[in-house]
């Protein structure tokens, strides 16, 4: 049984505002179908007009949010999972905090009264999507709000602790923070490789931070980008996995495993120098609604078996389930109980 608490995440929240739209709406906003982009500023007041105009769900996203979210669901814990990035002090930003609570995660939002809370419009058409997010407020988290003795004590009880990669862009110093408090007490740390762009652009910040990596995560187009950048010259996935495991370590506690899904291959993880295949479920193409948020919802299946302790096949085991159940569905969201064994 999971403790309260014991996972602490940190990284980017975004208010996905999802709808079904019209075709007049993308052109008016020169949004294609099948997109993700980042917003520019003839993007920005679609977020009120979408908010006003249409039915619209509201969930709690961005990358580490998806996944502590998915974590506490498989846990069914009360308060198992905390969560801190930072809000805009606006309509949205409470939206997010009734979105989170809701689903059970204790979350620490920073709150900037100059910035609006960041959102992804996901704008649906005919059962496609098209995503623009917006991350103003989430780009301003602050290491004093890490610092203040209410948060920092949800670091000291913490015993794992998760930040996707993103994150980097944003607070090296709180994310620093963390790991060595984590490799000072002996707890684990986690991070995401989470997309191409982090390993080529911000590279020197990740090299920084991976010594206290007890895992790293990440797809196959995200290894090889890695792979390319450190100059490994080689695309084969079990050989970077094996390579990403192997790179040091700040603190001889725990091993560095490496954990790296390939869609619809089999998941690669190794560990000790040895590498473990685990095949995926399979799904329908007539059952697969959407695969947005699928590599965050595997991480936080995995990450629930994980802070109970079990072994790493059952990890990868709720990781492949926690995925599958998330793509039968529009966005990051679940049915009200997982039914995993």
């Amino acid at each position: 049984m999971a403790s309260e608490r014991v996972l602490l995440g940190m990284g980017n929240p975004l208010l996905d505002i999802s709808a079904v739209v019209d075709r007049d709406f993308l052109s008016k906003y020169g949004i294609k179908l099948n997109d993700a982009i980042l917003a520019e500023d003839k993007h920005k007041p679609m977020y009120e007009e979408i908010a006003s105009k249409y039915n619209v769900e509201y969930i709690a996203g961005g990358a580490t949010q998806n996944t502590i979210r998915v974590a506490q669901w498989m846990l069914q814990v009360p308060g198992a999972t905390s969560y801190m990035g930072c809000i805009g002090k606006d309509r949205f930003g409470e939206e997010m905090k009734k979105s989170s609570k809701s689903a059970g995660v204790n979350v620490h939002y920073y709150e900037d009264e100059s910035t609006p809370t960041g959102t992804c419009a996901v704008c649906v058409v005919g059962g496609e999507r098209s995503l623009v997010a917006n991350l103003s407020a989430a780009n301003f988290y602050k290491s004093d709000h890490l610092k203040r003795p209410e948060n920092w004590a949800l670091v000291e009880k913490a015993k794992y602790f998760y930040i996707a990669g993103f994150f980097l862009t944003v607070s090296l110093e709180s994310i620093l923070l963390v790991a060595e408090h984590a490799a000072a007490n002996q707890k684990t740390f986690m991070m995401n490789l989470s997309a191409p762009f982090i390993a080529e652009f911000f590279k020197d910040h990740l090299e920084k931070v991976f010594p206290y990596m007890d895992y790293i995560f990440g797809n196959e187009t995200e290894a090889r980008t890695f792979s390319r950048v450190q100059g490994w010259e080689t695309d084969d996935v079990e050989e970077i996995a094996l390579k990403l495991s192997a790179l040091p370590k700040a603190s001889g506690t725990h091993k560095r495993i490496a954990v790296i899904t390939q869609g619809a291959d089999p998941v690669v993880v190794a560990e000790d120098g040895k590498i473990k295949l685990f095949p995926v479920i399979l799904l329908p193409k007539e059952k697969l609604v959407d695969t947005n948020g699928a590599g965050d919802a595997f991480v936080g299946g995995f990450l629930s078996q994980l802070v109970q302790e079990k072994p790493i096949e059952d990890c990868v085991r709720a990781g492949c389930y926690a995925a599958n159940e998330i793509i039968q569905r529009s966005g990051c969201t679940y049915p009200d109980k997982p039914d995993f064994k």
